[in-house]
C-alpha cells in the first residue's frame, strides 16, 4: 500500500527518532565520565541528555512521528533512554563515587528498582493533565547537587534522601510535567532553561570559592517547582475530587 506521506515527511519523521535516540550518545559518554571518575563531565553529559529529552517531543509532534512513522514506538524508545540518563547512570556515578555508606549496593539498589516501576506504571504520564504520578526519577539532577554540594557532608544526608525520593516513586503524589504543565508555563519552562545554564555553569567551572552562593542560588528553581507541584496539584484535585481518592487507572 502506497504512503499517503512525501518522502520529505518520513524523512523528517525518522530523524525526529533518531534525535531521542541520540540520548544514548550522550549516555555513553556519561558513562564514560563516570569511570574515569570524572564527574562534573559526566553531569554535564547528562545535561546535554535532558535538553534533548525536553525538546523532542515537541519535534516528534512536528513531525507527526505517529502517523507518518508508526513502526517505531517513540514512546517506548523515549522511556528506555530516559531510564538510563535519569536513573540508572546517576545511580551508577553515587555507587563508583564512594560517597556511600556501607552498604553500598542496599542504597543504589532502592532507587533502581523502585524508578523501574513507576517508569513502567502506565498512568505515571498525565500529558493532558500535566502531571507526572510520583517522583518523576530525576536522578539527574539529585546527583548533580550531590556532586556540586552534597558530597562534601557525611554520606548519610544522601542515603535518606534517596530513601525518601524513592519513596516518592511509589506512592501517588503529583509532579508538574514541565512541558506540559497546566499553569506557570513561562517558569517552569523559561526557568528550567535559566536553571539549566546555571547548573552547566558551575559543573563546568567546578566549584570553587565564591560558587557557593551560585549553588544555593540554582536551589531556587527545584523548590518553586516543589511547591508549584503541590499547588498546583491541590487545586486540581479539588477542581475534580475523585482524583483525590483514586489513582489514576491504566492508560490503554
Amino acid at each position: 500500500m502506497r504512503s499517503s506521506f512525501s518522502r520529505g515527511q518520513v524523512v523528517a519523521a525518522y530523524l525526529a527518532h533518531i534525535y531521542t535516540a541520540s540520548g544514548l550518545v550522550w549516555a555513553a559518554l556519561s558513562a564514560f565520565a563516570i569511570v574515569e571518575g570524572n564527574y562534573n563531565a559526566a553531569c554535564l553529559w547528562m545535561m546535554v541528555a535532558m535538553a534533548v529529552d525536553s525538546t523532542d517531543g515537541f519535534l516528534a509532534r512536528r513531525a507527526k512521528v505517529k502517523e507518518v512513522a508508526p513502526r517505531v514506538d517513540g514512546r517506548k524508545l523515549d522511556d528506555i533512554i530516559d531510564y538510563l540518563n535519569y536513573t540508572f547512570l546517576p545511580i551508577m556515578l553515587l555507587g563508583h563515587s564512594g560517597w556511600l555508606p556501607s552498604p553500598t549496593l542496599l542504597w543504589i539498589a532502592i532507587p533502581l528498582v523502585s524508578s523501574i516501576f513507576a517508569f513502567v506504571d502506565r498512568g505515571a504520564k498525565e500529558e493532558q493533565g500535566g502531571f507526572f504520578l510520583g517522583f518523576p526519577s530525576y536522578w539527574n539532577v539529585f546527583v548533580m547537587y550531590v556532586v556540586l554540594w552534597l558530597h562534601a557532608y557525611d554520606g548519610i544526608p544522601i542515603v535518606l534522601l534517596i530513601l525518601f525520593l524513592s519513596f516518592l516513586s511509589v506512592i501517588p503524589v503529583r509532579f508538574v510535567y514541565p512541558s506540559h504543565a497546566p499553569r506557570f508555563r513561562l517558569f517552569f519552562n523559561g526557568g528550567a532553561a535559566v536553571w539549566i545554564l546555571l547548573l552547566c555553569y558551575l559543573l563546568w567551572a567546578s566549584p570553587g570559592s565564591g560558587s557557593e552562593f551560585l549553588v544555593w542560588l540554582s536551589l531556587l528553581y527545584p523548590v518553586f517547582y516543589v511547591l508549584l507541584s503541590i499547588y498546583l496539584d491541590v487545586a486540581d484535585r479539588r477542581s475534580t475530587p475523585e482524583k483525590s481518592s483514586t489513582i489514576p487507572p491504566p492508560k490503554q
